[in-house]
């Protein structure tokens, strides 16, 4: 297959992807990575900074001051971003962090909650967290502020950090960690099939190696931490089809899970209950994901029904075997590394075109690859799968992750279903468009996007909906 455009015009050089399987493939609390899992794992990392801090400072020390800026500050409330915040101060974390746990520092906002470092104890709550500007000079627009203060209110110690998406955090003066080199590094897709094809290897086994190579792990480590991952998606799905009632917040939101599959199983011809038994998989993920359950960022929580329902429906409606599943998954890794390295995957930086429009690409080539089609296949099914989300705004009514999120989880899941049957029907050397140049097509958008349609819940139908 050829491409219109060289590879030096399509994608600027960048350096290889080192990102790995288990830093994008996080399992923990919804209803956002960028605004909850981030966030938590900033104030989790900053209290353990504190810790380390000498005796004389943290002797100082009378009370911690959190502020968030951008779209964490537009929405997060809607998102339980300072609830989250707190828990990280408390020393919870993502993957540990109890389902009820940010439900309960909610309801009371007054209450003060014991820390401490060293010999010193500390009380914060939710008071303690406040809501600065929008608008902003930090590089990313969710940025978080966390400061150690003496009891005259002069910051002792303070940290600036930055939730990048899909959980991800950085901070000031952030530099990669030391790790392993990926043994077949690549930047974008095309670097990718020249070591596909000078290697003979499988996508999913490239990706494997590399893994090995940067973490250090052996198989059998990867592929049980790989079943962890894919268990918490099926149990996410089925959680959310138990599950009934209103989603918490001031929207009113009713969960339609169960119900959607309860009629999809009842429809007359095949095709329609299978395509109508995806979307309530994805319904159900996305609910729990709003409630504040325990979700796979994939690549992100707002995000998050897209691959499981796609997922679970291979497994559970397709009779896909474990084996096939599991190279599905590794296959889709390599779209969002793809994604993430070239463009982003957080609604605050690209809008949800890099959040439901990359895992509906992933969700695509998961599909293709485990049904047994080559790399320039799946590679076809991502691309179409990006590109008939680009432009899509964030623009979550209220801040809430429900509206548009959970619908948009679903029909993210059946365009990934339809392109991979685009990608597998049509003449492969016919496909024009490849998944570098809509992935750089989705970062320019993004870089252009106004922030109001950028999760700040300022635009569209975030908008739209309460004038009417």
């Amino acid at each position: 297959m050829s491409h219109p455009l060289p590879a030096e015009v399509l994608v600027p050089r960048r350096p290889p992807i080192e990102t790995t399987l288990f830093d994008f493939f996080k399992i923990g609390p919804g209803p956002s990575s960028s605004h909850t899992i981030g966030p938590m794992k900033a104030g989790s990392d900053f209290m353990a900074r504190c810790a380390a801090l000498s005796g004389d400072v943290l002797r100082r020390a009378e009370g911690l001051h959190v502020t968030l800026f951008g779209s964490l500050s537009a929405t997060g409330k809607g998102h339980g971003t300072d609830s989250a915040v707190l828990a990280g101060l408390l020393g919870s974390s993502p993957e540990s962090c109890a389902p009820e746990l940010l439900p309960s520092l909610l309801r009371d906002p007054e209450a003060r909650h014991s820390v401490r470092l060293g010999d010193t104890w500390l009380t914060v709550s939710l008071t303690d967290i406040e809501f600065g500007p929008v608008q902003h000079e930090a590089p990313f627009s969710n940025t978080l502020q966390c400061s150690l203060r003496d009891a005259a209110g002069q910051e002792l110690f303070g940290m600036e950090y930055y939730s990048v998406g899909g959980g991800f955090i950085q901070w000031k003066g952030w530099t990669p960690p030391e790790r392993g080199r990926p043994v077949h590094p690549y930047g974008t897709m095309r670097e990718l099939h020249q070591c596909l094809d000078e290697t003979g290897l499988t996508l999913h086994e490239l990706i494997l190696e590399n893994e090995t190579a940067i973490t250090g792990m052996s198989r059998p480590s990867i592929f049980a931490c790989l079943d962890d991952i894919m268990d918490a998606m099926y149990d996410s799905v089925r959680r959310g089809l138990r599950s009934s009632g209103r989603l918490p917040g001031t929207l009113g939101v009713w969960r339609k899970a169960g119900a959607l599959l309860d009629r999809a199983v009842a429809l007359p011809f095949m095709v329609d209950r299978f395509l109508a038994k995806l979307n309530a998989y994805a319904f159900a993920v996305a609910e729990e994901n709003a409630a504040g359950g325990v979700i796979v960022t994939a690549p992100t929580c707002g995000a998050a029904g897209v691959m499981p329902a796609l997922l679970y429906a291979m497994r559970q409606d397709l009779n896909i075997g474990e084996r096939a599943l599991r190279e599905g998954l590794l296959a889709s890794a390599a779209v969002g590394f793809l994604a993430k390295h070239n463009a982003g995957i957080a609604g605050a930086e690209v809008g949800c075109q890099g959040e439901v429009g990359v895992a509906s690409a992933m969700g695509a080539a998961m599909l293709t690859h485990a049904r047994g089609n080559a790399a320039r296949v799946v590679e076809n099914a991502a691309e179409v799968a990006l590109e008939h989300h680009l432009g899509l705004t964030c623009d979550p009514v209220g801040g809430y992750v429900q509206v548009p999120c959970i619908e948009r989880n679903a029909v993210g899941a059946i365009k990934a279903y339809n392109a991979s049957l685009l990608a597998t029907c049509e003449e492969q050397e016919h496909h024009l468009v490849s998944l570098d140049a809509a992935i750089m097509a989705m970062g320019e958008t993004g870089r252009e996007m106004n922030v109001k349609f950028k999760e700040t819940s300022a635009g569209g139908l975030a908008v739209s909906l309460v004038e009417c």
